[in-house]
């Protein structure tokens, strides 16, 4: 109950400024996961995206249709040969330690991403060859080849700018205090119980923020953080349970704020990232192949989410433009499954080592696939893992399927790319063909939806047949938050942004 009662302490505290008497304002998020290292360099969890949202602007953001919009940049422009990108500056911006964003920042913070050691943004930029000061509000990027994505990634972790002095007096220990341009300020952080920010005075949009301080509390039990939320120890929770909608609705005092995600929610498979991959079921297709066939991607998401996500067989949904309707999804097969398990020497019941992070609605999945797989001939075992131990065991090729979503990216290359391309940091199978490496690359170079579309479409063809991942839904990223709570916008990338939020009384 230790937890709880933290979670439930009152933080609120009343400033005296000469006469007047002004309440300042906490807003306490309950998030699933305790973020990994506070660098956007480094940093890697949809989780800690949701506290950069708060900490470190970028030069883009999205708005509620997709659209990508000036943050800390004002405006871009590409040349005709799609090779250099010119990126004015909004003028005025500083950083939470009072250094002056600039030109020079900028450059310096997209070097750091491009070129530090241990970087996860490095091949979102792999395209940028020079940064160069125009002026000291303006920077050009000289890239190798044309790349569509730049703006999108520039919309991400590759485009949040930080203090390069910070920067450079903290090293590898940057994370351990964040400096950035963002609303809010990091105050201090304590592993597994909280993240507290405060508002930053100098912030360029500073009118537009009403909270005076946001404590971010990981508790990754769903449950617990609706109870926090329920009883006023939380004002906001990220990711509640679909099967909580109806308890969330039913709640005068809560509202809920909710989104498709941009990404997908599947099984990925060890095709070659380790021994672990030399496994039947990692080298042969076809037990692939039977093991997604013997799943019903409508029954999952009716029994373990209410039917409240959406069935998918592919990197976006099928509500995405860049959705592959040659490939619809998959019905559920048993007999077919069987078929392909005997045509690849399969006589009894295959063993799979499926790995699973430690909450309910994956370990449920978990449970409803290994029922579904056992009547084809399978025998899952189920290892549940804390979530930074999963991704610990699956950079290291120790298991043979591992539940894993992905959050997704605003372009339909950063839900395919990082995970298809031969030696890609997200490529958690091990996958490798090099006609997937050369389409994927040249979709980068195409400038227009049909023509990447056309290319897709071959990646999706090979992709899907042998089967690095089998995609198996999309998820409504569910956001529920105290009535109290004015001004709340969801954008489709579901993460939480507090830009015009106030918290009344």
């Amino acid at each position: 109950m230790q937890r709880l009662g933290l979670a439930g302490v009152a933080v609120a505290a009343v400033l005296l400024s000469g006469s007047a008497v002004v309440a300042q304002t906490t807003l306490r998020i309950g998030l699933a996961e305790d973020p990994d290292v506070l660098d956007p360099t480094l940093a890697r969890t949809y989780v800690g995206r949701i506290v950069f949202a708060s900490l470190c602007d970028k030069l883009f953001d999205i708005d509620e249709n997709i659209n990508i919009v000036p943050q800390l940049a004002l405006s871009h422009d590409t040349s005709a040969d799609g090779k250099t990108v010119t990126i004015k500056l909004r003028p005025g911006v500083k950083f939470h330690d009072g250094e002056m964003m600039d030109a020079a920042a900028v450059k310096a913070s997209l070097e750091r991403h491009m070129n530090m050691q241990g970087s996860f943004r490095r091949p979102e930029l792999a395209a940028v060859d020079k940064v160069e000061i125009a002026d000291p509000l303006t920077i050009w990027l000289l890239l190798k080849s044309p790349f569509s994505p730049l703006i999108a990634q520039l919309a991400d972790r590759a485009g949040m700018i930080v203090s390069p002095k910070a920067a450079n007096e903290a090293g590898d220990k940057f994370g351990l205090k964040p400096v950035c341009a963002g609303p809010f300020k990091f105050l201090e952080r304590v592993q597994q119980d909280r993240i507290v920010l405060e508002k930053f005075a100098g912030y360029w949009n500073a009118a537009n923020i009403h909270v005076d301080r946001v404590v971010f509390r990981p508790i990754p039990e769903s449950t617990v953080r609706l109870a926090n939320l329920k009883s006023g120890s939380l004002e906001m929770i990220e990711r509640a349970l679909a099967t909580d909608l109806p308890e969330i609705r039913a709640d005068a005092k809560l509202k809920l704020a909710t989104v498709p995600e941009l990404g997908y929610e599947g099984v990925t498979v060890n095709i070659g990232k380790s021994d672990a991959g030399k496994t039947a079921f990692g080298k042969d297709p076809r037990i692939i192949q039977a093991f997604s066939l013997s799943l019903d991607r409508e029954a999952i998401t009716r029994v373990a989410f209410n039917g409240e996500f959406l069935p998918g067989n592919q990197w976006i949904s099928p509500k995405n433009p860049y959705y592959q309707s040659k490939f619809p999804i998959p019905k559920r097969d048993v007999a077919k499954a069987k078929e392909l398990l005997r045509a690849a020497g399969v006589t009894g019941p295959l063993a799979i080592d499926l790995m699973v992070a430690n909450n309910p609605e994956e370990r449920q999945v978990a449970e409803i696939i290994q029922a579904m797989a056992g009547e084809a001939g399978f025998d899952i075992k189920i290892r549940v893992t804390e979530f930074a131990t999963s991704l610990k065991e699956a950079e290291e090729g120790r298991y043979q399927g591992y539940i894993l979503g992905w959050s997704g990216r605003v372009d339909a290359d950063g839900n395919a790319y990082l995970f298809h391309r031969t030696n890609a940091p997200l490529n958690y199978g091990g996958y490798s063909n090099p006609d997937v490496d050369n389409w994927l690359d040249e979709a980068r170079t195409k400038g227009t939806l049909p023509e990447r579309k056309a290319v897709y479409e071959k990646v999706a063809e090979k992709v899907l047949a042998e089967g690095p991942i089998v995609y198996l839904y999309h998820r409504l990223m569910i956001i529920a938050h105290t009535a109290k709570l004015d001004g709340y916008k969801q954008m489709p990338d579901g993460l939480i942004r507090l830009t015009g939020v106030r918290l009344k009384p």
